[in-house]
């Protein structure tokens, strides 16, 4: 789905963690790293337990230079992995936080 169909989903008022992860995804893959972080917030605010959402917020941060944001974030997202046995994202993030400190 592209970023115009999820935004009018949105503007319908369907509203959800999962929606606003799409999004975020969707403007992260497209090299905006600013709506793709309101949209990955908002998804964390709905559901704090979305490792992934954690993670992909953890880039958008990053590909803004921010990295004490991402460093943040990705530790927030590393505690619920590890909390619910997302193991993947662990794994991902874990790398992340390994090379961010280089």
């Amino acid at each position: 789905m592209n970023i115009d169909a999820l935004e009018k989903m949105l503007a319908k008022g369907n509203d959800s963690a999962m929606l606003r992860f799409g999004l975020g995804k969707a403007y992260l893959d497209n090299k905006k790293p600013d709506d793709a972080i309101t949209h990955l917030q908002h998804c964390v605010e709905q559901d704090p337990d979305y490792s992934a959402a954690w993670n992909l917020l953890g880039k958008a941060h990053l590909q803004l230079g921010d990295k004490a944001s991402a460093e943040t974030v990705w530790q927030s997202g590393l505690d619920v992995a590890v909390r619910k046995g997302d193991k993947q994202t662990e794994k991902e993030i874990t790398v992340f936080l390994k090379k961010l400190k280089k």
